[in-house]
């Protein structure tokens, strides 16, 4: 796994996390879902990959920014999706989520980069969501909270470039997952995190993702189902 994650070679390096990832799918179907893989070697190649993540930000907020730099920054994240599947595999990805959520500084960072520079990081938000819509990963109600607190802004300005640039972003996924995982927030919190989507997605349309669904249900929760009851 060490191996794969500092390959340079851009070809060997997908096809050895493609193999790897079926090699351990295959070993799971033959354990009954158990795994001789440690948590905590996991764990610490993604916490690795978070750190080389945060000081390649930090180093672009302060230089001119460089080819080299962007490939950097795509192969960490890359990393990083290849690991969360490895996670979602193995049934263990919920801690990623909170992991994830905490990244307060890479997030902060990531408004001061280049779009076309930092949308490849928005993927790893955008698999998360789709993970807790699919009901894959099952992070606490405080850690789906913060996620979208402070995830779903940087997900949100590179949602036009993730649709154009990004072969696996499947944005009908992406929108369900964002939705499901407000909707599992207590009504207050429906209320907020949706009255802020309304304001965004009316300014930016097709560049914002579209929760009307997630919406709708909000509001019958809200508006409607007191007064059936009341009724009955």
């Amino acid at each position: 796994m060490e191996m794969v994650l500092k390959s340079t070679d851009d070809r060997a390096r997908r096809e050895m996390k493609a193999l790897v990832l079926n090699l351990l799918k295959d070993s799971n179907h033959c354990t009954d879902g158990s795994s001789d893989i440690s948590s905590e070697l996991l764990y610490s190649s993604c916490q690795g990959c978070l750190d080389r993540l945060r000081l390649l930000f930090s180093e672009a907020t302060g230089q001119e920014f460089s080819v080299e730099l962007t490939r950097q920054i795509t192969l960490e994240t890359d990393n990083l999706l290849w690991l969360v599947e490895i996670l979602v595999n193995q049934r263990i990805c919920d801690d990623f989520v909170a992991l994830w959520a905490n990244q307060s500084e890479i997030a902060e960072l990531h408004g001061k980069l280049p779009v076309a520079s930092r949308h490849t990081v928005s993927c790893i938000t955008a698999r998360l969501f789709v993970g807790i819509g699919r009901g894959e990963m099952l992070p606490s109600k405080n850690t789906r909270l913060l996620l979208l607190q402070v995830w779903l802004q940087p997900l949100i300005d590179d949602y036009s470039w993730l649709q154009c640039s990004c072969r696996s972003f499947d944005r009908k996924l992406v929108e369900e997952g964002i939705g499901q995982t407000i909707l599992t927030l207590p009504l207050e919190d429906q209320r907020s995190m949706l009255l802020a989507w309304l304001g965004r997605f009316l300014k930016l349309g097709d560049n914002c993702p579209n929760l009307q669904r997630a919406f709708e249900v909000w509001w019958r929760r809200t508006f409607v189902r007191p007064y059936v009851s009341q009724a009955r």
